[in-house]
């Protein structure tokens, strides 16, 4: 690919993708309202967001290496296509009023297998279209359409939802697919050069990377308050639009403002982070987040049921703390770690935190249901700073970034 038509080919690409992103972050919201108002139940809300993060989290440490081999936009062009196809049918068995609980969350999981080879694909695909000298760029472009498409998918979800079916909702997931599918066949992606060697033993390069961590003791401290951290805040972020429902009393509407407007904060978070180098002590950023998203879960659980404003401010203020953690964590390990062993030391923090993540959610279905759900906001928010505050008082961690201060 000449570096002097990059710009035209990636115009073709995210035109797709923005569809494709767009489409699906609105279906997958219109599920969750669907749901939300079918069931008032937080364990099924629960099991949803397990049923489409397990097979993501199993397949993620080995997609890398399959997408490899392979052709990337092919890959790109099929993953696609099988969301999409596994879409009409969870259409079709509500246009024949068949669709049972368990259908939706094996097709959850299913279209989770096509999740997990798309996105490694067009990441993988950057390099091989643009100069070296634009992958910032670039990564700040894709950034954006993400963040927009987080935006504007849950708001329209919860419009749609409001005022059709589900599912002619869902046939705009279908839609979309197709969109980008299209929009591939235009464009031709290069594949790497590839050696003659054959697969490499995936098992002991994980076990490699796992050993790049547990070598570093202050690295390690920081990888395990960030999985505890997960293990306590993925339960409640899928509680938000039965907190919005059930305790508010909110709207359709209301749901999707606040699915929205964590994406707007997380926005700002990005560009406050992406603005300038700070010289900070990376690790004491990442464990003030902790306070403050945990402050935030807390303070939300305390509202009263009028106060569906200020849970819309605590919501941004959180998006805003996930997005600086996000950052500092990963400017963290990105200068702490072997560019080398980066993959397999990210893919294995990703898989790690999503295992206990999904424990997390299995609790909070049957904690929330049980207690209540501001109960559930009070106790995971006040554990979340807990972690936070010991993670302060952890010598080997702090001292991990302290020449970022020099």
């Amino acid at each position: 690919m000449k570096n002097n038509n990059w710009q035209k080919v990636f115009g073709i690409i995210w035109t797709g993708q923005f569809f494709s992103l767009l489409t699906s972050s609105l279906v997958n919201f219109a599920i969750i309202i669907w749901l939300s108002l079918k069931t008032g139940s937080a364990e099924t809300l629960a099991w949803a967001a397990i049923a489409g993060m397990l097979p993501q989290s199993v397949l993620g440490p080995f997609t890398g290496v399959l997408i490899d081999r392979w052709n990337r936009k092919t890959v790109m062009m099929l993953s696609d296509s099988f969301i999409a196809f596994c879409t009409v049918i969870l259409a079709v068995l509500f246009w024949l009023d068949i669709a049972q609980m368990w259908h939706i969350f094996i097709i959850l999981g299913v279209r989770s297998v096509g999740s997990a080879f798309h996105m490694p694909s067009m990441q993988a695909s950057v390099p091989m279209l643009a100069p070296a000298d634009q992958m910032t760029r670039i990564a700040g472009i894709n950034q954006i359409i993400s963040s927009i498409s987080m935006i504007a998918g849950p708001a329209l979800g919860a419009m749609f939802i409001a005022i059709w079916d589900i599912e002619y909702v869902l046939m705009f997931d279908v839609a979309g697919a197709l969109i980008a599918v299209t929009s591939l066949f235009f464009v031709r992606i290069p594949d790497p050069e590839r050696s003659d060697e054959k697969a490499k033993n995936i098992m002991r390069e994980m076990k490699d990377g796992a050993m790049t961590i547990l070598k570093n003791r202050g690295l390690s401290w920081v990888f395990l308050f960030s999985v505890l951290v997960t293990f306590f805040l993925m339960p409640v972020s899928v509680l938000f639009p039965l907190m919005t429902f059930q305790y508010f009393g909110g709207t359709e509407f209301q749901a999707g403002l606040i699915e929205a407007i964590w994406s707007v904060g997380a926005l700002l978070g990005g560009v406050i982070m992406g603005a300038k180098v700070y010289k900070v002590n990376r690790v004491g950023l990442v464990n003030w987040m902790y306070l403050v998203c945990g402050g935030t879960f807390l303070l939300s659980g305390l509202l009263p049921a009028d106060g569906f404003v200020w849970f819309v401010v605590l919501t941004v203020i959180a998006g805003v703390s996930g997005a600086v953690y996000n950052s500092a964590f990963t400017g963290i390990v990105q200068t702490k770690v072997d560019p080398a062993a980066l993959g397999r030391v990210f893919s294995m923090f990703y898989t790690l935190s999503l295992f206990p993540a999904m424990l997390g959610l299995v609790g909070i279905g049957f904690f929330a249901d049980g207690l209540g759900l501001t109960t559930s906001f009070i106790m995971c928010g006040a554990v979340i700073i807990l972690i936070g505050l010991i993670a302060f008082f952890t010598p080997s961690a702090m001292k991990l970034d302290r020449q970022n201060l020099e």
